[in-house]
């Protein structure tokens, strides 16, 4: 099924793409934003350290921005998933899981990625909700609270370093034998960071609230909440598909105007960056968007 030709195809309608379509629509640019529905922290309760939306839900703040779109003429929807994307003689063919087909000049990819997370049992259930990634994000809300932190090495240190800014409760979950160097121990014990090497066997939770780390070897730990850094992919595998640079942490690179590796394509949000806030994501959607505005305006002036 052939539709209409568009300027822009956003692939991914979360934060930074609903931002992008805003600043691209408002340029009287013709954009579809075509949309799974499966944001990345669909399971976190509420959104923080984004002025005007604190405390908001993540689905509200996407919701709201939706509504405000879709006042504009120039910004259309599509629910479903992008499986195919090929290089077209004027720009990019697109095509649906549903067959459909849709062409555009210029695409953005604001796809974010998938966290892998590790087969800990309830580490799942918790993840957003007391398992955290970033302290500027949900900090605030178990502050002075007992908290662990699950990582090791070089990471782990410096994760520790970090969350001692919120808490003095803490302690460290290496799961398994320490790889931290002697100074670091040293430092993080004078600091009062307790350092467990014991494996981890399971979480206890209620509804995603954890209560207890429970260990392999029968020990366990009350705490109120966890920060882990699992490793991550991205979350849409098209943009490597066409031939877009992934940098050494795995993201998709892209320069200063947060353009690709490969012309007329675009990305931005968590699939760009290790800053991974609803915020930030705005803002990188804005900027993309005004970038392929000026990139159109530059071919056809």
């Amino acid at each position: 099924m052939k539709k209409d030709n568009f300027d822009v195809i956003i692939i991914g309608g979360s934060y930074s793409g609903l931002s992008a379509a805003m600043s691209l629509g408002r340029s009287l640019r013709q954009v579809l934003v075509i949309d799974s529905g499966l944001p990345c922290n669909r399971q976190t309760p509420h959104s923080h350290n984004f002025i005007t939306h604190d405390g908001e839900t993540p689905a509200a703040i996407s919701a709201k921005a939706r509504l405000q779109l879709e006042l504009y003429k120039t910004v259309q929807f599509y629910n479903g998933l992008a499986i195919k994307v090929l290089q077209a003689e004027n720009g990019f063919e697109v095509t649906t899981e549903s067959g459909d087909v849709f062409t555009a000049r210029k695409l953005l990819f604001a796809t974010g990625v998938k966290d892998l997370l590790p087969e800990i049992k309830g580490f799942a259930d918790c993840w957003g909700i007391s398992v955290l990634h970033c302290p500027y994000c949900h900090g605030y809300e178990v502050k002075y609270e007992k908290t662990a932190i699950i990582a090791n090495g070089e990471m782990g240190y410096e994760y520790a370093k970090l969350i001692s800014n919120w808490t003095k409760d803490l302690r460290l979950c290496t799961n398994g034998k320490s790889e931290l160097t002697p100074e670091q121990t040293q430092i993080l014990k004078n600091h009062g960071v307790l350092i467990l090497e014991e494996e981890i066997n399971f979480f206890e939770n209620n509804a995603g609230y954890i209560s207890n780390i429970v260990f392999k070897n029968g020990e366990k730990i009350a705490v109120k909440a966890i920060y882990a850094r699992p490793p991550f992919q991205q979350h849409c595998q098209l943009p490597q598909v066409l031939g877009c640079e992934l940098n050494e942490q795995g993201l998709v690179k892209v320069d200063f105007m947060q353009k690709t590796t490969v012309p007329g394509i675009y990305a931005s949000g968590d699939a760009t960056t290790q800053m991974r806030s609803v915020a930030l994501a705005v803002s990188s959607g804005s900027f993309a968007g005004a970038a392929i505005n000026k990139e159109l305006i530059d071919e056809d002036f």
